[in-house]
């Protein structure tokens, strides 16, 4: 069992136990997601996947925050904050946008991308290499703009 998936288990258990609703019904939501993946793929999770499954609902946090807050609906907004914030402390650091901006320089000079139709080619590879530490949204915007797309 993957190390992440213990913790995530063992903070359930201690927030039942001090009597957090909301981080107990994050956590069994999180955890839920993570045993439907389990499943599907028939084996046991790595912390990759882990990860990936914790990026995945962050991303639709994200997402339902934004179409609350279009739709007048702070306080599902705020709830979905919470759940967010709850989420990301299972995530690795985030890199900053300079952080991630080296990097993206980086494989654009090692791939030779020069135009907008190389952006296939540098995408895959910053995303390998910068896996769960930075938003793919902020990712594809940064690619974008040094090649000129």
């Amino acid at each position: 069992m993957s190390k992440l998936v213990e913790v995530i288990k063992a903070d359930t258990i201690k927030a039942m136990k001090a009597k957090e609703k909301l981080k107990v019904d994050t956590l069994r939501m999180v955890t839920a997601a993570l045993q439907n993946k389990k499943i599907e793929k028939r084996d046991e999770l790595t912390d990759d996947e882990v990860i990936s499954v914790l990026m995945t609902l962050s991303k639709q946090r994200k997402d339902s925050i934004e179409q609350f807050k279009k739709g007048g609906r702070d306080d599902l907004a705020d709830k979905e904050s919470a759940e967010l914030v709850i989420i990301q402390g299972y995530l690795p650091a985030q890199m900053s946008e300079e952080e991630v901006r080296e990097v993206v320089k980086e494989v654009i000079a090692a791939t030779g991308a020069a135009s907008p139709g190389d952006m296939g080619k540098v995408m895959g590879q910053v995303m390998g290499r910068l896996k769960g530490k930075a938003d793919g949204k902020m990712i594809n915007a940064m690619v974008r703009e040094l090649l000129g797309a």
